[in-house]
């Protein structure tokens, strides 16, 4: 089995200069995790997750043993609405992204997905396109689907 075989080709997308809160309204309205990052290209440029958005938006810790947290000027409910206008591209990730092709055999993704907790694996052609995602929750789906039943 191959890549090809596993991978959602419906993938949702955002470009570095979209903001948080047009990042927060697609996982949400699609009810997923994480996104690819694309130039006006398509081409794969980093990963953002909802765990990047919380980690960007938590109270950063000061202080002794950290029980002392920085908040900025104003209510925390005014800070974050304020750091929903702040482009992906200062939250994602940009280096080290794994990407797989969809020649790639299934037993190979497995251990990339099970050694490295990567939760998600954009799927690229040849050129460097994304032409699909790869999740833990979709690979399990599928292993059900394609091998138990």
């Amino acid at each position: 089995m191959k890549v090809r075989d596993f991978m959602i080709t419906r993938v949702f997308t955002v470009k570095p200069s979209n903001t948080i809160k047009e990042l927060l309204t697609i996982l949400n309205s699609n009810r997923i995790g994480g996104t690819p990052v694309v130039d006006d290209n398509g081409n794969l440029v980093g990963m953002v997750s909802d765990g990047d958005v919380l980690r960007y938006l938590t109270p950063k810790p000061v202080g002794f043993a950290g029980l002392v947290y920085i908040i900025e000027d104003g209510d925390m409910e005014d800070v974050i609405q304020d750091k929903m206008k702040t482009p992906v591209k200062e939250i994602m990730t940009k280096r080290n992204i794994l990407s797989v092709h969809p020649d790639e055999d299934f037993e190979r993704i497995m251990r990339l997905l099970s050694m490295h907790r990567y939760k998600k694996l954009p799927v690229v052609n040849g050129a460097g396109r994304v032409i699909g995602v790869l999740s833990r929750g979709d690979l399990i789906d599928n292993i059900t689907k394609k091998i138990i039943v």
